[in-house]
């Protein structure tokens, strides 16, 4: 394994982190988008499907269950324990546009066209846009509490660092995962109104997004 993909997935680790603390510590969901995380559990849950299937290491496996008992953590605080802090009056994107053109782009466009290739297909795109619900709750608030945007920070990194891994991959060991990296693309573009925004405006407390 790379740095690259090492400083990624830590990324990525602590972004959820970050996240689920504080939803725990102020005892509130209010700012973050359920849709956005209910999203990222149906990533985790299609994509690592291969536990009951294959084993790769140690880590590896420690990593897919950790993604997903966070990402399931994170939408019962939401959904259940502090339920009455969620704002879905500004949680309004229609999820529908994103899962229904990526479950039929992951039917037409996959490397092997088998249930559990499809699935993690699926999970590739649906991961690029998971995060536009987040965005475009923040455009409607106009702003984002500090602690969100450095969740949104390492959730960026960390997408960031893969499409250099994916790079360093090529290169040293003539690895190549088209679908994998057009998504990062994808994603990694999404973020960089809110990366400009966080660099310039000291941590963007305050963030107008255009989503």
């Amino acid at each position: 394994m790379n740095i690259f993909r090492l400083t990624g997935d830590l990324s990525h680790l602590a972004a959820i982190i970050i996240l689920l603390l504080k939803i725990w510590k102020s005892r509130s969901c209010a700012g973050i988008s359920g849709k956005s995380q209910l999203l990222f559990a149906l990533v985790f849950t299609t994509r690592y499907l291969d536990l009951f299937t294959s084993f790769i290491s140690l880590y590896n496996t420690s990593m897919k269950l950790i993604y997903i008992a966070c990402s399931y953590a994170t939408v019962y605080l939401i959904y259940m324990k502090f339920k009455a802090t969620y704002d879905g009056n500004h949680d309004t994107f229609r999820v529908e546009f994103l899962i229904v053109p990526v479950g039929g782009l992951s039917f037409l466009v996959n490397h092997d066209f088998s249930p559990l290739e499809i699935l993690w297909t699926f999970s590739i795109y649906l991961e690029s846009v998971a995060i536009l619900p987040q965005l475009f709750m923040i455009s409607k608030t106009g702003e984002a509490e500090t602690i969100t945007t450095h969740y949104l920070f390492f959730l960026g990194l960390y997408r960031a660092l893969y499409l250099v891994n994916w790079i360093w991959r090529y290169y040293f060991e003539g690895f190549f995962d088209l679908i994998a990296v057009v998504a990062g693309v994808v994603q990694t573009v999404l973020y960089c109104d809110f990366f400009y925004l966080y660099v310039t405006k000291g941590e963007c407390s305050k963030c107008q997004l255009q989503v």
